[in-house]
């Protein structure tokens, strides 16, 4: 499929655990015809196989804010944020955007841009306060969560994103 004929998706990858696995996503994405840009988190690049990810993807691995005399990127017609972290997920809600992952998600409600947040987040830090709260906010913005994500979360994520490319 050329980069014309597909739509974009942004994978944005937070430092949790599972970036390991974020190529699994990105081949469950392109098998169903999406164009994927990998976007991680300054601290997910410890995380990541950024070489691995650029060679599935053909695209370099997006972690900051382009320079001026660099040419725009795509914008994304989804998003997916898996793992989301903790703390990603409450400065998404509350619109910080200190990072280019987290500039990205400010803007995508406000531009009717599909959110799919994918958390992976203990159960301590899933039972406090700012967690729900963020959550429910971002639902209310109409991000989705996929808060069950077995048997496989990068699949459940990229079946509730619902828009096909």
């Amino acid at each position: 499929m050329s980069e014309s004929a597909g739509k974009e998706l942004y994978l944005v990858v937070c430092a949790a655990e599972a970036a390991v696995d974020a190529g699994r996503l990105v081949t469950l994405a392109q098998e169903e015809g999406w164009i994927v840009q990998v976007v991680a988190t300054p601290s997910a690049l410890d995380f990541i196989d950024a070489a691995a990810l650029e060679k599935q993807t053909g695209r370099p691995v997006r972690s900051q804010y382009r320079k001026p005399s660099e040419p725009k990127p795509p914008r994304a017609d989804a998003i997916i944020v898996a793992p989301a972290t903790y703390n990603t997920i409450n400065k998404f809600a509350h619109g910080i955007a200190d990072t280019y992952a987290l500039g990205i998600l400010a803007e995508a409600p406000g531009l009717g841009i599909p959110v799919v947040v994918l958390p992976f987040v203990n159960r301590a830090l899933a039972g406090r306060t700012p967690y729900r709260r963020s959550v429910a906010d971002l639902r209310a913005d109409g991000v989705r969560f996929v808060l069950d994500p077995d048997p496989d979360p990068w699949a459940r994520a990229l079946a509730e994103l619902g828009v096909k490319p």
